[in-house]
C-alpha cells in the first residue's frame, strides 16, 4: 500500500523547515550586543585615553597648549594613559560587556587581561613610535592619527578577539 504524501500543513505538529537568513540572524544577534557594549565601554575610554595623553605631551601648566611637560617622552606618556584606560576598560568589560558570562577564576582573569593588554599597548605604541622616530612625525594631529587612532583601532581588534575568547570566555 503506498504511502500517502505528507503536507506540512496537514500535520499539526510539524515544524517549519529551518531556513540559514534565520540561523543567521541568530548569530548576529548573539553578536550584536557584546559588540555594540565592548565598542561602547571602549569609545568613552578611548576619549579618556586621548585626553589624557594630549594634556600630558600637549599641554603645559603656564604656556597652555603647545608643547607640554611629557612631549619629548611620548611613549611614557602612551604607556600611563594606556594603564589607565586599561583599568577602566576591564571594569567595564567585566561588569558590562561580559557580565552575562561565568565569572573565571580573578587571578586567572586579570593575568589574562594583563597580557592580552600588553601586546595590545605594544601594537599601539609601535604605531605612535614608528609616526615619531621613524618618520619623524611629532605634531598634536600626527600623535592623535598615529598612536590614538590607528593604534587604538589595531590594539582593540585585538583586545575584542582575545577578551572574549579567553580574558572573558563562554565555557
Amino acid at each position: 500500500m503506498p504511502t500517502p504524501p505528507t503536507n506540512a500543513a496537514s500535520a499539526p505538529d510539524a515544524k517549519p523547515p529551518t531556513r540559514p537568513a534565520s540561523s543567521a540572524r541568530a548569530r548576529l544577534a548573539a553578536h550584536l550586543r557584546p559588540t555594540l557594549k565592548f565598542l561602547t565601554v571602549g569609545g568613552v575610554v578611548f576619549l579618556f585615553d586621548a585626553a589624557m595623553y594630549n594634556l600630558l605631551v600637549f599641554w603645559h601648566p603656564t604656556q597652555g597648549w603647545g608643547t607640554g611637560l611629557m612631549h619629548g617622552h611620548p611613549l611614557t606618556a602612551k604607556v600611563l594613559t594606556i594603564a589607565t584606560a586599561s583599568v577602566l576598560t576591564y571594569l567595564g568589560n567585566r561588569l558590562w560587556t561580559f557580565s552575562d558570562r561565568p565569572r573565571p577564576s580573578t587571578a586567572r582573569s586579570v593575568a589574562l587581561f594583563v597580557l592580552v593588554n600588553i601586546i595590545a599597548s605594544g601594537l599601539q605604541l609601535g604605531c605612535l613610535g614608528f609616526s615619531r622616530y621613524v618618520l619623524g612625525l611629532d605634531s598634536a594631529l600626527a600623535d592623535n592619527i598615529s598612536g590614538t587612532f590607528i593604534g587604538q583601532i589595531v590594539s582593540t581588534t585585538f583586545r575584542y578577539i582575545t577578551y572574549g575568547r579567553w580574558v572573558f570566555p563562554k565555557r
